[in-house]
């Protein structure tokens, strides 16, 4: 047993703030609902032209929910977007993220602050055991059991500099960044690819094998 699902999450638009989930449908292609829609630069002549605008080109897009917000900050920044479904979501590697309580605490200590996980954007937050000590890379090749659903481990997750963006003000924190990726190398979290679709509630234990 590695520990317990504290907090379940999905982004119904891509670089928006995160929904918190009693429940998490989990299907074959990860969450449902997450990350179905994104948005899109329309503006000619910007670097991004016709591909998703983000915030590594808007800080401030985490703090907000609606598209209609979004768009207000992008115009303010000079850019016209639009938003686009997905067939069936936008996501920039695989479908399912993990982030232990365990290595928020150890990038706390590094940091010397608290940290809130939310800044990695993951799908589930987990509460690690006691003897908890894995660290991400230990994890790949692992299958996870939580409930019902299966999850393989895939890869850990390399990080830009979105974390360092304060989830309710998109203040920078530079010193953040230079922490995660100069002793952290640059990594927080896990990947996971669905093997065996199901439910997931905050409290299911997570075993790995």
């Amino acid at each position: 047993m590695l520990g317990t699902v504290a907090a379940l999450y999905r982004y119904p638009v891509k670089s928006l703030r995160a929904e918190q989930l009693g429940s998490a449908d989990v299907r074959a292609d990860g969450f449902a609902g997450d990350r179905g829609r994104a948005l899109f630069v329309s503006s000619t002549e910007h670097a991004r032209t016709g591909k998703t605008y983000r915030g590594k080109e808007n800080r401030l897009l985490h703090t907000v929910v609606t598209i209609d917000d979004a768009a207000d900050l992008a115009v303010r920044a000079g850019v016209t977007i639009e938003a686009e479904d997905a067939n069936p979501h936008y996501f920039d590697a695989e479908p399912v993220s993990i982030v232990f309580d365990t290595w928020i605490h150890e990038l706390e200590a590094l940091a010397g602050r608290t940290v809130d996980p939310l800044r990695f954007r993951p799908n589930i937050i987990a509460t690690a055991e006691p003897q908890f000590a894995y660290t991400e890379a230990a994890l790949v090749g692992k299958r996870l059991t939580i409930g019902s659903v299966e999850l393989d481990v895939v890869a850990p997750i390399i990080r830009c500099v979105t974390p360092s963006y304060d989830v309710a003000t998109g203040e920078p924190d530079p010193a953040l960044q230079r922490t995660i990726v100069v002793q952290r190398g640059n990594i927080m979290g896990i990947y996971c690819r669905v093997a065996v679709p199901g439910t997931i509630h905050p409290g299911t234990a997570i075993f790995a094998a």
